[in-house]
């Protein structure tokens, strides 16, 4: 099992730093997010920084790109790393992409599934010269030597998607080479749901389920006292809460049996009240959607949980102070050499 550092996007003369230290605590590698800085920039500063290490956007925002820019964004990536880049790709919410981004959002989920294809037909070209994709959302049938990166020696880099819902992840099945699981996407969910979808998708295109990736964000309370937990139980309490508001994710805490969770939030959130959010996440949702445990017990639990299930586990709170990085670094290590 892989196991990367999920980080927000950093000023560019922060990156390399980072980069370094992750290489160097034994982590895989880096998940960059993409929030008001741009996941790619911060991606070739850690390339050149530290390489070897295995770097991916979790996730780039698609649709105010074109799949040209993006494709092209990506190969210079897979060539910079050595072919240890992974393109993720998510649609984010109408609310953004419409009125922060200025772009279009009907159908995200059949046109993010044209925009994958999309981008792996401009791979192609780069490497034959001809370009010919024609979806229902996207034609591209023009490239020219001078506006091509050209071939590389690395193979095409790897397609991922982030899907929730059921269509998505059946989606993702057929045309991706990965699925970016939600950070509230507990083990319940994951057997229920994305499995069993992944491998429909899968088997619709003839591929098998073991051809795509899960990278699962993993929210973890760790320290060997009740003391140094408690603080964190706050912080992953909070973070639940706001990516529990979205009314598109509120099946995943029904089923889990805290039926309801979405709309107690989001009430909350409608009076401006943060503080009383995160108090609508008991301590059973947080004991059922995070992994709570001692330094030496960690790697063990997450394991127990998640063998079998992910291909790359996300670590979402291993960044802070130097001392808890570099255990979070010891865990990976347990991780990934079994």
């Amino acid at each position: 099992m892989h196991v990367d550092v999920m980080m927000i996007p950093q000023a560019l003369n922060k990156v390399g730093d980072l980069a370094r230290r992750t290489q160097a605590a034994g982590f895989s590698g880096l998940l960059i997010t993409e929030t008001g800085r741009t996941a790619y920039l911060n991606a070739a500063v850690a390339s050149q920084a530290a390489p070897g290490l295995e770097l991916s956007t979790g996730v780039a925002v698609a649709f105010p790109r074109s799949p040209f820019v993006t494709a092209a964004a990506a190969w210079e990536l897979q060539e910079a790393t050595g072919g240890k880049f992974r393109l993720g790709l998510g649609t984010q919410v109408r609310t953004h992409v419409v009125r922060r981004y200025g772009m279009a959002f009907d159908r995200p989920g059949p046109r993010l599934r044209d925009y994958v294809l999309a981008v792996k037909a401009c791979f192609a070209a780069f490497r034959t010269g001809k370009l010919d994709h024609r979806g229902a959302f996207y034609d591209l049938d023009f490239i020219t030597p001078q506006w091509s990166p050209g071939p590389i020696a690395a193979p095409d880099p790897k397609v991922d998607v982030a899907a929730v819902n059921p269509w998505m992840l059946r989606m993702a099945g057929e045309v991706a080479d990965g699925v970016h699981v939600h950070p509230i996407g507990e083990p319940g969910y994951l057997t229920r749901h994305v499995l069993p979808n992944v491998a429909a998708g899968a088997a619709t295109a003839g591929r098998s389920p073991s051809d795509i990736a899960l990278m699962v964000p993993v929210m973890t309370i760790v320290g060997d006292s009740d003391e140094e937990r408690a603080k964190q139980r706050d912080s992953v309490r909070a973070s639940m809460a706001f990516y529990g508001s979205t009314p598109n994710y509120a099946f995943i805490w029904n089923e889990a049996g805290f039926e309801g969770t979405t709309a107690r939030i989001r009430e909350k959130q409608k009076a401006g009240d943060f503080a009383g959010m995160a108090a609508q996440v008991s301590d059973e949702h947080v004991a059922a959607f995070a992994t709570e445990s001692t330094w030496d017990g960690l790697a063990d639990a997450l394991t127990q949980k998640y063998a079998g299930i992910a291909t790359r586990l996300v670590l979402y709170t291993a960044l802070g102070d130097h001392e808890r990085f570099e255990r979070y670094g010891e865990v990976a290590r347990r991780m990934i050499t079994g």
